[in-house]
């Protein structure tokens, strides 16, 4: 395994007069890049040679370096170049769905925002669930076994999917009837987690946990758009009993929202309470950005069911900043940005190594 020490010898070699902020072409890189703009640094994306094009047509990209696979950015020559370059790797959902959260541990050796532990806590079902238990959450009944099923439940499979391959069951004979005709890997078929469905109105606050003040910033929220289920609603109930659609939760697009004011502080004593436990349970803790996917219950109750523990791309929606942010702050501040924000700050204060790893 990469080891903090490893990391941090890594960073006291860098000129921090040349530091680049650099992730993956995908998901939130536009958003990142800017941030990294708007706060004085250069940065730089790793792209496949078909994503090199579209990135370089924005003018806040300043660089580019062409891969032929994501998964070249662990080969020596790859990480040479971006060490040798001071670049700081941001990590958001395509990059830990392509490169790994064990590739991330054990051989990627540049620089990350972040508390790279956090990753395995995130992508592995049974330790987010502790992790949320420590944090005395709310949370969805779990079933050991398909044959334990009575009611609806959804069935999530492990990793940065954006929902896909997710299904509804109501009985074992179901669970094992859709699991067969799913189109995804056999290894990955058989890391399922079985979940009791919650009804009520679904949210993803994007928080931001600065370890250099110790302070809990809620950025934004959002509610994911997911096909096809969110179309089905579009097609009335008498059509839908004579057709057959098996829906889906692929994540196709993201609708910004805002909380009814009176939850505000539960929500943040929820987002305070993973931080602390996340302290207890991966040393120093979640750092940075992260997300909790949840339900609000008619009894206004939060009941959470999984958690990002890095930048999502509902943050997209605000780059010029959220209902929440703009309280927060006098100027548009992005996720994105306020990663890059806290970077400056660290170094400001001689702190980097303490957000990086």
């Amino acid at each position: 395994m990469i080891s903090k020490r490893d990391i941090e010898d890594i960073l006291n070699d860098y000129d921090l007069d040349k530091l680049k902020i650099c992730t993956l072409g995908s998901h939130t890189a536009l958003q990142i890049t800017k941030g990294a703009r708007d706060e004085g640094f250069k940065n730089l994306l790793l792209c496949t040679e078909k994503a090199a094009g579209f990135y370089r047509g924005f003018s806040v990209v300043d660089d580019v370096i062409e891969i032929d696979s994501y998964n070249d950015m662990l080969l020596d020559e790859t990480q040479d170049e971006l060490i040798d370059r001071n670049a700081i790797l941001i990590p958001h959902g395509s990059f830990v769905e392509y490169v790994g959260p064990d590739n991330i541990m054990e051989k990627l050796r540049v620089p990350l925002l972040g508390n790279r532990l956090v990753l395995e806590w995130e992508s592995n079902r049974k330790k987010e669930m502790e992790w949320f238990k420590k944090a005395n959450l709310s949370v969805p009944r779990e079933f050991k076994s398909p044959d334990e099923i009575d009611r609806l439940v959804m069935v999530k499979f492990p990793g940065a999917r954006g929902g896909g391959g997710y299904f509804l069951a109501k009985s074992g004979d179901e669970f094992h009837k859709k699991l067969e005709d799913l189109n995804i890997p056999e290894h990955i078929k058989k890391e399922y987690i079985i979940q009791e469905y919650v009804i009520g109105t679904r949210f993803y606050p994007h928080f931001f946990y600065s370890p250099l003040d110790d302070g809990l910033e809620l950025l934004g929220m959002d509610i994911r758009y997911e096909s096809d289920v969110d179309g089905l609603a579009r097609i009335p109930s008498v059509i839908q009993k004579d057709i057959e659609i098996c829906p889906r939760y692929v994540i196709t697009g993201n609708v910004p929202v805002v909380l009814r004011e009176s939850l505000l502080p539960d929500l943040m004593n929820l987002g305070r309470n993973l931080v602390e436990a996340s302290k207890k349970l991966f040393k120093p803790g979640v750092i940075g950005p992260f997300c909790i996917e949840m339900i609000c219950t008619p009894e206004l109750e939060f009941i959470c069911f999984e958690i990002s523990g890095r930048i999502v791309a509902g943050t997209n929606l605000f780059i010029n900043g959220s209902t929440y942010s703009n309280i927060l702050y006098d100027e548009p501040m992005s996720c994105g940005r306020r990663i890059c924000r806290e970077i400056k700050v660290a170094i400001e204060r001689d702190r980097l190594n303490e957000i990086i790893y």
